[in-house]
């Protein structure tokens, strides 16, 4: 089964990168790392929810920051995949 990163290169011609087993274990451990600063975040904003007793643009504001704190996780969590993968395809040029 193709990655995402794979079907996108696929897509736009370039060849899909070979990993090794350490350096997918690099990647997903930045999935996972991010995934839980998600969790916790929801975790957060639903305490958060819980507090406001149905004030809605109180409930809007804790929906919309979280919404923020998701994108900004998700855009730090693509943005250190890419740092890592330059990384790889550095080391692969290396003689």
């Amino acid at each position: 089964m193709k990655s995402a990163y794979e079907l996108a290169m696929q897509r736009l011609g370039g060849a899909a990168r070979q990993y090794t087993a350490a350096q997918k274990e690099q990647l997903a451990d930045l999935d996972r790392l991010y995934e839980s600063k998600i969790v916790q975040a929801k975790f957060a904003a639903q305490a958060r929810r819980a507090g406001v007793q149905g004030d809605a643009a109180k409930l809007k504001q804790i929906d919309d920051d979280l919404a923020v704190e998701i994108r900004s996780h998700e855009a730090r969590r693509e943005r250190k995949k890419e740092e890592l993968r330059a990384e790889f395809a550095a080391g692969d040029s290396k003689p």
